[in-house]
């Protein structure tokens, strides 16, 4: 036990200085990894510690330890196993609408991240022609143009019909992407995909189900393979903050 915590803490510790390396130190939660490096190679140096010095640590103690480690080990990894099912979810053909999620916009030209999104809905235009496509997303900081703007330009320069694009270019977050794109179109009440990157298609889903939408399905995007593990850890931590918050 001892050996497999140091082991998983270099690999926690390893794999923070790579995203640091790639992406910068700003990236959104990547300190997670740097803690779970410190309480894992504590934890294996304590086992250590133990073992050299029998009885240090009162038996019901280290019982009361273990226990509240499984179990918390357990739910991290019941809700992981939810968001990685939701990472291969493709919808269904033939859907009446599809919300596209919006994402970052670098002054007028699509992120990464939404560039994924795009041609993932480009992909389900082109193979269902009548379902209309809704794109939500707003203008942040560094934007020049909103989301759903930046999102229309894509389209219409690869194909789709306008006629086909609904604009939803007020909300600033998830819950205000569908809140918006349904107080626009009924699409709550319709049989609707949402498109997003794969490990955020599982909590979009269920906070659209939680605002009223009964026929909702998740259609995953692809994202960057190296940065997957990241967004996934994270996802959880999402979803136990939404769920006490009560939004899902």
């Amino acid at each position: 036990m001892a050996g497999f915590c140091m082991a998983a803490g270099t690999v926690c510790l390893l794999y923070y200085f790579a995203l640091i390396l790639f992406t910068g130190i700003t990236t959104h939660f990547a300190w997670i990894w740097l803690a779970a490096s410190v309480v894992l190679l504590g934890l294996g140096n304590f086992i250590r510690y133990e073992r050299a010095h029998p009885g240090f640590i009162p038996g019901w103690l280290c019982y009361a330890a273990f226990i509240g480690l499984a179990a918390g080990l357990l739910l991290f990894l019941s809700i992981f196993l939810k968001v990685l099912g939701g990472m291969s979810w493709n919808g269904s053909e033939g859907l009446d609408y599809v919300v596209v999620l919006g994402a970052q916009v670098k002054k007028d030209v699509p992120s990464r991240a939404l560039r994924m999104r795009l041609e993932k809905a480009l992909e389900y235009a082109n193979a269902n022609k009548d379902t209309i496509l809704i794109l939500s997303g707003g203008m942040g900081s560094g934007e020049e143009i909103s989301e759903a703007e930046c999102m229309k330009q894509y389209l219409i320069e690869h194909g789709i019909s306008q006629e086909r694009l609904i604009l939803e270019d007020q909300s600033t977050n998830t819950m205000e992407n569908l809140k918006f794109s349904n107080a626009m179109t009924d699409c709550a009440n319709a049989v609707t995909g949402i498109i997003s990157n794969d490990f955020h298609v599982y909590r979009a889903v269920r906070l659209a189900k939680k605002q009223g939408y009964e026929n909702c399905e998740g259609i995953a995007a692809r994202s960057d393979f190296y940065m997957e593990p990241h967004y996934v850890v994270r996802e959880v931590f999402a979803l136990v903050k939404e769920k006490l918050l009560g939004n899902i």
